[in-house]
């Protein structure tokens, strides 16, 4: 049973330490929307989405209110739309259609985001994954809600290096797509290696196919909650500190939990999981990087950071699957640079770097994200940081992920606005040496040895 001591301490945590239920995220199958004709699909589409998120948002709303919990986004995310519009769909254009319907339908329903224009290419493209993966720049430039996401590689397939090569210059040209708008496609553009079927978090969620007709999962948040613990134990040998970040990381996911399963309760849907994440804000104090200070780092990026990282991922899923048995999506702790002010401040005191950051990706919960690098980086380059990030989760069993902002007309030490939970990034410095030999190279990265379980 709940005390009272334990509603003070979770008022507290919401009223002082930011935090939030970052995403309530309806997952939504499209399967029976498939049709050879494409204003069938789009008319199934949309009013599927309408009729079934209809109440998505007022649900969230009454549960604020009633139980006083920020739940700051209200997301969907939908059948991986390769999938959906392969039968319908024989040019980029036409693919581009079904993401304007999913973004009319997000906007009616009151949506943030609506994840899933996605493909799933980890050992070979369809020529409905080629292309949909072709209509991405247009798709992102014409859409304000819409996010995209394509799986790479995976632990059991390997790496779909033509996949990787398309990548960096689909990336590219979404930037040149949107390059009025600070560039913002490639914000809501995500590549993955690993990818989950029930991520909840933006740009990367799409509804998986082995998930139910309709899902709800949860994703919550609360560094700033971990840094206020963490700082009543200053100066604490390991055990302590382990045991602060676990004890807290089960507050705040037990949160998680009661907002999942009364959404569940009213919608009528099946609750899915609690993504455990800590995901930072640029708010002051809403900073992942920030608890690494706390930690005993001069700033992150300084020798230790992928330590102590580690340690804070390894204690956060620790304390989040002793609050919910249904645990999943990515879980655990995001290093984005423009969403999160220590990270930035680190970048531009010179102490983080693009290949630190990497090295973080080994043990954290996702990998690059939210990454502005000068606008006349190559697209065989872009290709190259990717490779990289998807052998790291490959060989190491675990979803890792890019998103890189090529900013046109930016270079290094320039900055780029993209507001709200997306903050502002300042341009990062790329490796100028080429892969382009590599990158060239066709066909597939084989999947490494340990991946043979069967």
């Amino acid at each position: 049973m709940i005390n009272l001591f334990e509603v003070k301490e979770t008022n507290e945590m919401i009223t002082k330490e930011n935090l939030d239920v970052r995403t309530i995220t309806l997952g939504i199958s499209l399967m029976d929307c498939i049709d050879s004709n494409l204003d069938k699909v789009n008319r199934k589409i949309y009013d599927k989405i309408t009729t079934m998120a209809r109440n998505l948002v007022a649900t969230g709303e009454e549960i604020e209110a009633e139980y006083g919990v920020p739940i700051v986004n209200k997301r969907i995310s939908v059948t991986p739309i390769a999938l959906v519009g392969g039968s319908a769909c024989k040019t980029p254009e036409d693919f581009v259609t079904i993401a304007e319907t999913l973004d009319r339908a997000a906007k009616e329903v009151g949506v943030n985001f609506l994840g899933g224009y996605s493909a799933l290419v980890s050992k070979g493209m369809t020529k409905a994954d080629e292309l949909l993966i072709r209509s991405i720049p247009q798709a992102m430039a014409r859409t304000e809600r819409v996010c995209s996401s394509v799986n790479l590689g995976s632990t059991k397939t390997g790496i779909n290096m033509d996949a990787v090569k398309l990548m960096g210059e689909i990336i590219k040209a979404t930037a040149e797509a949107t390059r009025e708008n600070s560039c913002m496609g490639c914000a809501k553009l995500v590549v993955f290696c690993n990818a989950p079927d029930d991520n909840p978090f933006m740009a990367g969620a799409f509804h998986g196919v082995t998930e139910a007709d309709a899902i709800i999962n949860v994703g919550v948040s609360g560094p700033g909650v971990v840094k206020c613990a963490l700082e009543k134990v200053r100066g604490a040998d390991f055990e302590v500190l382990c045991e602060t970040i676990k004890k807290t990381a089960f507050k705040i996911t037990r949160v998680g939990q009661l907002v999942a399963q009364e959404a569940s309760r009213r919608m009528g849907v099946p609750f899915g999981i609690i993504d455990l994440s800590l995901a930072p804000t640029p708010a002051i104090g809403d900073s992942v990087a920030e608890i690494l200070e706390e930690i005993g780092l001069e700033s992150a990026g300084a020798p230790g950071t992928t330590a102590a990282l580690a340690m804070l991922n390894n204690q956060v899923k620790k304390g989040g699957v002793m609050a919910s048995s249904y645990v999943g999506g990515l879980s655990g702790a995001f290093i984005p640079v423009s969403e999160d002010q220590g990270m930035i401040d680190a970048v531009n005191e010179g102490a983080l770097t693009l290949e630190k950051l990497e090295a973080m990706t080994c043990v954290c919960s996702v990998g690059l994200d939210m990454i502005a690098i000068p606008g006349d980086t190559k697209a065989s380059t872009i290709s190259g940081i990717i490779a990289d990030e998807m052998a790291i989760g490959m060989v190491n069993q675990k979803t890792t992920a890019v998103r890189l902002i090529p900013v046109i007309g930016k270079g290094v030490g320039d900055t780029v606005e993209f507001g709200g939970l997306l903050g502002y990034a300042p341009v990062m410095p790329v490796n100028s040496f080429s892969c382009e030999a590599f990158v060239n190279r066709k066909g597939r990265i084989p999947a490494p040895i340990h991946s043979f379980k069967n």
